[in-house]
């Protein structure tokens, strides 16, 4: 089965890109420069930031939908990202190379699936929660940190 990995959109975060520290800080967000590779995670380049890169952290509601999972957690956004679009079936190393919590919802944004692979093992447990034909989507989120990551879809 072929399946397609997307990034978050870089358009609700170009406007903090601008804002003082103040106003950073009434929208949930700060900047964070990276000390160590990989360890900060673009969620809009599905790229890690090199040592010294300046990222904005911020709260971003990943699951947004009326039920029980409404969720939001913090996300690094690379300020000169440009957008992600892996190509259909394959896995971005930012995801390769990280203990990766894969969530499985259906049509109604409950939980249908979930387990924790290495990054490595991603695109198997893609497979076996898209063999659930009650598995409508899937979110991947770094599992350690528990941060959303990106969103699959079938392809």
């Amino acid at each position: 089965m072929t399946f397609q990995i997307h990034a978050l959109p870089k358009a609700p975060f170009e406007p903090l890109f601008a804002m003082g520290e103040a106003e950073l800080v009434e929208r949930r967000a700060c900047w964070r420069t990276a000390d160590c590779e990989p360890g900060y995670p673009c969620r809009v380049s599905l790229e890690d930031a090199k040592a010294g890169e300046r990222l904005l952290l911020a709260n971003f509601e990943h699951l947004g939908e009326d039920s029980p999972y409404r969720a939001s957690h913090a996300v690094f956004v690379r300020t000169g990202a440009r957008q992600a679009r892996p190509e259909p079936g394959s896995i971005p190393d930012v995801i390769r190379r990280r203990l990766i919590s894969v969530r499985g919802f259906d049509a109604d944004w409950m939980m249908a699936a979930a387990d924790v692979v290495d990054g490595d093992k991603v695109d198997d447990a893609i497979e076996t929660m898209f063999a659930n034909p009650d598995v409508a989507e899937l979110h991947l989120h770094i599992a350690k940190p528990g941060c959303y990551l990106a969103r699959v879809t079938r392809a």
